[in-house]
């Protein structure tokens, strides 16, 4: 991070993944609206864990940059052998990718190893340590982020926040539609919030009037003129924070009016053609209810009245 390109890209990539978690969260929702259970991460029947490894590539990916790519002498370390204060951002932004790594990581392993219940409630606690990570690196970062770079951060802090609540929340309510949804919104808004700062903070032809950018340890920064240019400057950022909000909104809700719209017609058209027989209907609500011991079990008044029946 620190650049264009160090803000964009994995904006890029938390957009992806929200758009990716939106998608699944509605065709779930839309086929099974009553046995509806949200899960930390969706598989594809052909590469299972494939958002876990493109999770697992962009964390790599950024902390090679990051440690080894950016840095002149391409390796983090001073002469001595100690973190030099210009690359301690540097680790800083490294610690978050690794977080998220340990998560897509362990995501995997459980997935092999674990029960439902379980793999799913650890998952999702590994996903709140990275985002606690996230939000607290941010929170206290080395280069007091102030001015106008600091209005876009502490923004950026409150879309981790709900990140954050939500993943939470998830852990208790894995069957509410609401909190996967607004848990993928807030990732897709993440990324959404990564571009545009990206682009603003690093683009001349983005700063505002008034303000300017400014290289120091290597590091580009914003600075302004005076406090009125600085004012100005914070209250367009909420104003851009704002308006982009609003169009997440708008491209989400829009998203799931599609969707839901398609997959409800799929399953009416399941449900009335081709029509299940008596047998067929209660063999498939066998089905969604194998886990359940009781149901497994005989009971004795069916037995009792099986056998009344047959001596008549």
């Amino acid at each position: 991070m620190g650049t264009l390109v160090g803000h964009v890209a994995p904006g890029l990539g938390f957009f992806l993944l929200g758009l990716w978690h939106l998608f699944n969260q509605i065709k779930i929702h839309s086929r099974r609206p009553n046995t509806y259970n949200s899960t930390p991460w969706f598989p594809t029947s052909k590469i299972r864990y494939i958002e876990l490894y493109f999770i697992m590539t962009g964390s790599s990916i950024s902390v090679a940059m990051e440690l080894f790519v950016a840095p002149k002498k391409h390796q983090p370390l001073d002469t001595d052998g100690t973190i030099p204060s210009s690359h301690l951002h540097n680790f800083e932004h490294s610690l978050i990718s690794m977080t998220f790594f340990v998560y897509a990581t362990f995501a995997i392993i459980l997935d092999k190893i674990s029960p439902k219940t379980a793999k799913h409630g650890l998952t999702q606690l590994i996903a709140v340590i990275a985002f606690a990570q996230e939000i607290l690196l941010f929170h206290l970062h080395s280069t007091d982020h102030m001015g106008l770079e600091g209005q876009y951060h502490w923004l950026l802090q409150l879309v981790i926040f709900v990140s954050l609540s939500t993943t939470i929340l998830g852990i208790g309510l894995p069957k509410s539609f609401l909190v996967g949804f607004v848990r993928s919104f807030s990732i897709l808004f993440q990324g959404v919030w990564f571009i545009v700062l990206g682009f603003t903070l690093y683009t001349p032809a983005f700063i505002p009037k008034g303000c300017y950018l400014y290289h120091k340890d290597g590091r580009i920064l914003v600075a302004c003129h005076t406090q009125e240019a600085l004012h100005r400057a914070k209250s367009l950022v909420n104003i851009q924070f704002s308006s982009y909000l609003i169009l997440s909104t708008i491209l989400c809700m829009s998203f799931y009016l599609i969707l839901i719209r398609i997959y409800r017609k799929r399953v009416i058209h399941d449900v009335h053609y081709p029509l299940l027989t008596k047998g067929e209907e209660e063999e498939e609500e066998e089905e969604d209810l194998d886990d359940d011991v009781e149901f497994q079990k005989p009971s004795t008044l069916g037995h009792s009245k099986n056998f009344i029946f047959m001596s008549r």
